[in-house]
């Protein structure tokens, strides 16, 4: 195969990367605390090929990069709705171990345990928070107040280093195994949830421009076959 259908083909790869992550930004839109992401690319020499697919690519796709900007903050008049209002993830406990998050769309369990929306403890001070039936209010320090009286306070913690977090499904994100979470010196918003920091025109105008520059390399490809396929009818065909 020509060499450079190769090329082409290792573009179609990376946009192939590029539309999913596009997509996926855009059907999250709509998630309180979502943080966009860009799909990577890495070039990769001649003699390495092989150890990537087998074949002849002059790139393949890298390590995706979350844009950890904060989102709008919005009120929601619910009182288990939270915002971290500057740089900070709120604590979940998980069955693989503590996951962070902006998305502070909470709820009450059964039991009255503070969980995510897909049942997970968020933790507090001193783990899980119980929140009996009563009128809530959060204050700017974390502190769940529960007809008057505190009910815990909410763990808020930061990282000197983004770079290491991992995504993970429900928005949250799992730090490396050395890294040590910090308190957070940022405030808490009660009844306001911090929105999605995708711009769907951005992201749209994205779409647009990677799903062109797939076609066109699509139709090289197209275009390069068949001038191959021409000249070796030719050739054949003189012989």
């Amino acid at each position: 195969m020509a060499g450079s259908i190769y090329v082409a083909l290792s573009g179609m790869r990376t946009r192939m990367a590029q539309l999913d992550r596009v997509a996926s930004d855009i059907a999250n839109e709509g998630t309180a605390g979502y943080k966009g992401e860009r799909a990577g690319s890495q070039a990769v020499d001649r003699p390495s090929f092989g150890s990537f697919l087998n074949a002849a690519v002059d790139n393949v796709s890298g390590a995706p990069s979350v844009d950890f900007r904060a989102g709008v903050t919005l009120p929601t008049g619910r009182d288990l709705d939270v915002a971290v209002d500057g740089k900070g993830f709120f604590v979940v406990q998980t069955p693989t171990g503590p996951r962070y998050t902006r998305n502070g769309s909470f709820t009450r369990s059964s039991d009255g345990t503070l969980v995510t929306a897909d049942n997970m403890p968020v933790l507090g001070q001193n783990g899980p928070i119980k929140v009996s039936g009563g009128t809530v209010t959060v204050q700017q320090d974390g502190t769940i107040i529960v007809d008057r009286v505190a009910a815990g306070k909410l763990q808020v913690v930061d990282f000197p280093d983004y770079a290491g977090l991992a995504r993970e499904e429900a928005g949250r994100f799992r730090a490396p195994a050395d890294a040590t979470p910090m308190p957070s010196t940022a405030s808490v918003r009660g009844g306001a949830l911090e929105q999605s920091n995708v711009s769907v025109s951005q992201r749209m105008a994205s779409l647009i421009e990677v799903s062109r520059s797939f076609e066109a390399l699509q139709r090289g490809i197209t275009l390069m076959s068949n001038d191959i396929d021409a000249r070796a009818i030719s050739e054949l065909g003189r012989r």
